[in-house]
């Protein structure tokens, strides 16, 4: 009988604990399709099957009131986001993750849940799930969808770069982020990139980054290939696709062990590499469906960088291939604050 009570008082102490701890924001992610700017409030889309390799960075825009994630310099998440409301502004500058907490309460706001919990200050400003009106609302900390929090906190480890950005204090890159991140994930710095030139069919420089994971972006929009790898971007090339084999949306793939049938599109008497789609909101239906010989051959490549290409795939690369826009639109250029992360004797949060 002592034990059934004990069962008794146990199951309603985790009861309560879940209803004490609210949930946020939509459940699921919104098609990979969508555009950033059409979130609603609690929205978010994440694809982050699409990369699973390689470090990550987080940029939260103040101005729109966003999260964005990158892994491998490629965009795997967007997210709704409220940040300080006036009075208890959000910091602006590069930041990286000093503790990470699943089920943190808060010492200085009643006890209050602060889910996944990945701290950026020692006095109290923090990444977490909570509350999401469409406006700052926060005493200082980034608020953002449950789901979304929880996918965050899974993927990041101790030390990950976050940068809080507005347009009073960082380049336009920063604070309207594209498809591919602008910030290195390991030094917390700016990375121009300079478009290729008129007469430059491409550039290939694998000394930028020796080792790690390779992910390749084809834009038929922006009209080019762009290669990192360990988040580096270390390869960027113009590309054409025939007219007849056009791009609907973003799809993803990851190379496989062993050949596929036939020869590769990059080099036409190479054998082919095995190619399956992953299954990403908006295109679940595609989860390892083989990559279509055909698309393949639709897309060209200088030959000099499709065989420098060949020649560094491995297992486990991932391609992205999208109809959107990912270059950059616009660069101001001005530069970045740097945040002191080092601990005090005692933190808020």
């Amino acid at each position: 009988m002592f034990r059934t009570l004990l069962v008794i008082i146990s199951s309603l102490v985790f009861t309560s604990t879940a209803i004490a701890t609210p949930f946020w924001g939509d459940k699921n992610s919104r098609p990979v399709d969508t555009v950033p700017m059409m979130l609603n409030p609690g929205q978010f889309i994440w694809k982050g099957e699409a990369v699973p390799a390689g470090p990550v960075v987080v940029i939260v825009s103040l101005v729109e009131q966003k999260a964005y994630v990158y892994r491998n310099g490629i965009r795997i998440g967007v997210s709704t986001a409220s940040t300080g409301k006036p009075g208890h502004s959000t910091p602006t500058g590069v930041f990286m993750v000093l503790q990470k907490d699943k089920d943190h309460n808060s010492k200085t706001y009643n006890n209050a849940a602060m889910p996944y919990t990945e701290r950026l200050t020692w006095d109290g400003v923090a990444l977490h799930a909570g509350g999401l009106p469409g406006y700052p609302s926060s005493h200082g900390c980034i608020h953002l969808p449950s789901e979304f929090a929880r996918r965050l906190f899974d993927i990041s480890p101790m030390g990950m770069t976050v940068v809080i950005a507005d347009e009073q204090t960082e380049p336009d890159e920063v604070v309207h982020p594209a498809a591919l991140a602008p910030v290195d994930a390991r030094k917390g710095k700016l990375v121009k990139v300079a478009r290729l030139k008129p007469n430059e069919d491409f550039r290939w420089q694998p000394e930028k980054s020796a080792s790690g994971p390779l992910s390749i972006v084809l834009s038929t929009a922006d009209q080019r290939a762009l290669v990192y790898r360990n988040g580096i971007e270390i390869g960027r090339s113009k590309l054409a696709v025939a007219q007849s084999r056009r791009v609907v949306g973003t799809h993803a793939f990851i190379m496989q062990e062993g050949r596929g049938a036939g020869f590769s599109p990059l080099l036409k008497k190479a054998p082919a590499h095995r190619w399956l789609a992953v299954g990403i909101p908006g295109h679940f239906s595609e989860n390892k469906q083989p990559l279509n010989p055909a698309d393949a051959d639709a897309i060209a490549l200088p030959p000099r960088f499709a065989k420098a290409l060949y020649d560094s795939l491995t297992p486990g690369t991932t391609l992205l291939v999208t109809d959107a826009r990912v270059l950059e639109q616009q660069t101001t250029g001005l530069s970045l604050n740097i945040i002191n992360a080092d601990q005090p004797e005692s933190s808020q949060l």
